[in-house]
Formats: structure tokens, C-alpha cells, sequence
């Protein structure tokens, strides 16, 4: 019997501690220094952040390859269409930081609605005066429409029902077991909400799902929120509306690309921004590295995934 570890190829950079925590049962490879090498065509797994877009051709060079194992929840960046096609299964670290998410999706929307972020910027510049006095929107009560009622958006609507607002959703398809009422349309969603959440999971059919008439929908008094990609919103047109009064602010913490240009909202009003940032805590990343683990360890032992894609 052969004593040959499998072996693993971590596919970017910033996943590199995983070298470590994986090197203790596997033959571990960092992509950055065996691409365009003869070494390609050992890779059985490779390890990567779901949504970087991995290469058709770098697919093509691992023969040998059987699993694409997302260290990420999200596993937009894999062509499953082409994936399949090769027999390749794919997996992903599940709902591992769906509640740290939906965290961050009510501190932006507090941050926006409350004006934190720029009651800081005002008190450190000195324009905090008796005489100045800022009136904010209040939670409760605000109508809260969330984009996608997955894991992100059911986590999200329970906190923001402890806050007292009215929760509505749509997706493509009913969940009747839902206790919150689905609007007939998006557009429906968007005009009849003060809050519009993105929390919807992102594939190129509904690339830009957030469209200038959604956005206008939402309209001057509105708030979109995105914690969930960049690219289901038509940025442009979001940019566009906020300059010019249409969409009353946006809290997001995706963007298209990223990281985005800085110089890019550097004059655009009404906004708070954070970089990514929304699933990225501690606990989160402990608990996709064990989710990893386990997809690694079920797959070698021909047992199914844990947290199968599809």
C-alpha cells in the first residue's frame, strides 16, 4: 500500500495559514508557486475562496482533480456547469458565518439610519455645537424588505424583528414555512420598504438584480444595504442615483470589483461603507476551517460532504 498523502493545492495567497493547519494530513501546495508548472496535474483537491473566479484552463491542467473545496460560504467564482461536465464535486463551508453576516448587515443599517458614522466625522471636525442637533430615524417600525430569504436573510429578518420592524422578503421562489409575507415582485419589495437588504446568493442570472428601476423604486427616502456580492447591484447606476437625490443612502459591504476604488466614492453622498468585512470575524473563520476539515476528510473516505454544493 502506497504511504502517498493526497494531494491539496490552496489556490490564493491570503489563504495561506491554511498550509499549515491542513499539512499534518495532506500534501499541501500553494498554487502562487507551482502554476504553469508540471506539478498541476497532482492536485486532487483544490482549496479555494469561493469568489475568486477560478480559471477554465487552470481546471483543464489538474487531470487528476475530484474536489473543489470552497474555504468560503459563497462559491460563485466556480463554473459548476464545467466543473460537473469533469466530475468534479464541489463543496463549501455552509452557513458558517451566516449569523456574523446578518450582524453586520443591522449594524449598517443602524450606522446609516442613526448617523453614526458621520456623528463621529462631525464631533471630530468641531461641528457639534449647542446650537447643532441632528434628528435621526428610529428601528422600529421601519419597513424592512430583504433580497433572498436564505440563511443571511432569515438570520437578518429574526434581529430585526427583536427591533420592532416590519419584515417583508422576495425571492424567485415562495417559502410558505416563512412567518414574514413575500411581495409579489422586487419592484413591489422596493417601493413598499424604507430598508432594502441584499442578502440574495449570486450567480450571473441575476448579475445587477438591483437595476436603476429597482433602485428607483426604492427611491429618495430609501436605504439599500448589500452584504451579499457586488454584483447584484448595477453600481453605476447606484453611484448615479445617490448623486443625484434619487436613493436616499447605501450602507454596503460588497462591491464590483473588489477591493473597489477608493476614488470611486470619494464624492458620493449619503453612503458607509466597509470593506468586506461581514463575515470576517474570529468564530466565522474556526468554523470554516473545521468545515473544510470535514469536507476533506468525507471526501477521501468516499462518505458525502458535510456541506455539499448542489
Amino acid at each position: 500500500m502506497s504511504d502517498a498523502r493526497p494531494v491539496v493545492f490552496i489556490a490564493q495567497p491570503h489563504l495561506a495559514p491554511l498550509l499549515g493547519v491542513l499539512a499534518a494530513d495532506y500534501e499541501v501546495v500553494p498554487l502562487w508557486e507551482a502554476a504553469g508548472s508540471a506539478q498541476l496535474d497532482r492536485a486532487q483537491v483544490l482549496v479555494t475562496a469561493g469568489e475568486f473566479r477560478l480559471d477554465p484552463a487552470l481546471i483543464a491542467a489538474m487531470p487528476r482533480l475530484s474536489l473543489i473545496a470552497c474555504f468560503t460560504v459563497g462559491y460563485d467564482g466556480v463554473d459548476l456547469d464545467l466543473v460537473r461536465s469533469r466530475g468534479i464535486a464541489v463543496a463549501h463551508a455552509g452557513n458558517a458565518n451566516a449569523e456574523d453576516v446578518a450582524d453586520h448587515a443591522i449594524g449598517l443599517m443602524l450606522a446609516h439610519r442613526r448617523w453614526i458614522v458621520e456623528g463621529d466625522r462631525q464631533l471630530r471636525a468641531g461641528l457639534w455645537t449647542a446650537n447643532a442637533k441632528t434628528l435621526t430615524r428610529s428601528m422600529g417600525g421601519a419597513r424592512l424588505g430583504i433580497v433572498g430569504m436564505g440563511a443571511i436573510g432569515i438570520a437578518a429578518a429574526e434581529r430585526a424583528q427583536a427591533m420592532r420592524m416590519r419584515i417583508y422578503w422576495w425571492g424567485p421562489r415562495d417559502k410558505p414555512a416563512l412567518p414574514w409575507p413575500r411581495a409579489e415582485s422586487l419592484a413591489t419589495l422596493a417601493r413598499e420598504s424604507d430598508i432594502l437588504l441584499v442578502a440574495a446568493r449570486a450567480d450571473e442570472e441575476n448579475r445587477g438584480l438591483i437595476s436603476t428601476g429597482i433602485i428607483d423604486a426604492l427611491g429618495p427616502a430609501g436605504l439599500l444595504v448589500n452584504v451579499a456580492r457586488g454584483q447584484l447591484v448595477d453600481e453605476a447606476a447606484l453611484i448615479g442615483a445617490l448623486r443625484a437625490g434619487r436613493l436616499g443612502g447605501a450602507a454596503l459591504d460588497v462591491f464590483d470589483p473588489e477591493p473597489t476604488d477608493p476614488s470611486r466614492w470619494t464624492d458620493v453622498p449619503n453612503v458607509v461603507l466597509t470593506p468586506h468585512t461581514g463575515g470576517a470575524t474570529q468564530e466565522a473563520v474556526g468554523r470554516m476551517v473545521q468545515m473544510l476539515q470535514a469536507n476533506l476528510a468525507a471526501h477521501f473516505a468516499d462518505e458525502p460532504l458535510p456541506a455539499p454544493v448542489g
